[in-house]
């Protein structure tokens, strides 16, 4: 089996090298570190990636940028055909990418297309998997009837319980840049899918944590979190009274849906995929939970004003995913996942 990784020295893209390398696959990694050029040293990857280097058996890396269409194809010449392909690699950032919208465009749509027709021209039987976005339905969510709670926000009426399904429009809000280009990538992913016949899937991600994050502060929540607090700096909440709630999802588990459906694939099929209704949490009950594994209180400063397109309740309805691949369910809970982040930046892994 081989596989093609973007974004491998990523939280995911790291998760799935490590995955598919321990099962007997040669994987094939393709990461320029871009993230440290989005958020500086403290989003580099290069330790990410040294780790990979050492433990793993049949894994390649190769610096090369998503966006050369040329250098990409020729990739897909030398090393496939690949039997599953994976994007990863993304400009992830709401804030920074209003800041550069040309490279978060070019990043995230066009990068996406070179990888489609890449895999199209030299994989065309691959199982395709595109790690999109909840924020493809922009801020439509927030027009959902909602409770103020103590600690967060949930949603008003029974038949909202479960989550955002893959029904919410994802026309007509406000999605910030880097979800419009998201969107465009989204679309393009499904359409290889239903108009070429291709095996596509999109998983539109909800909040993806695990050890291996290089959280910053315009990305990368619970592990950025758990870092300001063992560091003892002072977190930033931005609106919302800090109850906007997540759902979370350890990469570990984002790993074992891909396998189901590597081994199951469909055609342009589209996903919500995160930790669903039991790993959710606020931001006031993430600072609950990680003051009480690591006995320190949480300092924490609030700004009034929210991020433009940001989710005020935001839970995944799996439903569609787990009645496709049955075999699948969520096997990190909130806890795990909160002491995994503790226990890496303790041990200083970053």
């Amino acid at each position: 089996m081989k596989v093609f990784i973007t974004g491998s020295s990523g939280l995911i893209g790291s998760e799935l090298v490590t995955f598919f390398d321990q099962r007997g696959a040669r994987v094939v990694g393709v990461d320029n570190n871009m993230r440290a050029d989005f958020f500086g040293p403290e989003g580099d990857t290069t330790w990410n990636l040294e780790r990979l280097r050492k433990s793993t058996k049949r894994f390649s890396h190769h610096r090369l940028d998503i966006r050369d269409r040329h250098a990409l194809f020729n990739l897909f010449q030398s090393e496939g055909p690949f039997n599953l392909v994976v994007h990863c690699a993304a400009q992830p950032s709401h804030d920074l990418a209003a800041r550069r919208p040309v490279d978060d465009f070019d990043v995230n749509a066009t990068g996406t297309l070179n990888m489609l027709e890449g895999t199209r021209q030299y994989s065309p039987d691959a199982v395709v998997v595109f790690m999109s976005t909840n924020k493809v339905y922009g801020d439509a969510p927030n027009e959902l009837p909602l409770n103020e709670l103590e600690r967060r926000w949930d949603y008003a009426r029974a038949e909202d319980y479960r989550g955002i399904g893959e029904t919410m429009r994802i026309d007509g809000s406000m999605h910030s840049i880097f979800g419009a280009s998201k969107v465009a990538a989204d679309v393009m992913t499904q359409e290889y899918g239903r108009y070429f016949g291709m095996k596509t899937h999109c998983l539109r991600a909800g909040c993806l944590t695990g050890p291996n994050h290089s959280g910053v502060e315009l990305h990368g929540f619970l592990s950025y979190l758990v870092k300001v607090q063992l560091q003892g700096a002072t977190y930033r909440v931005f609106g919302y009274k800090g109850k906007q709630v997540r759902d979370n999802i350890h990469s570990f588990d984002i790993a074992r849906a891909i396998e189901e459906i590597y081994n199951s694939p469909r055609c342009g099929e589209v996903y919500n995929m995160g930790g669903g209704r039991a790993n959710s949490c606020s931001i006031l009950e993430a600072f609950d939970i990680v003051e009480r594994l690591t006995g320190r209180k949480m300092r924490h400063e609030y700004v009034d004003q929210p991020r433009a397109g940001d989710h005020i309740c935001y839970i995944s309805d799996l439903s569609k995913f787990q009645a496709h691949y049955p075999n699948w369910t969520i096997s990190k809970p909130l806890d795990e996942v909160f002491r995994d982040i503790v226990d890496a930046w303790t041990a200083g892994r970053h």
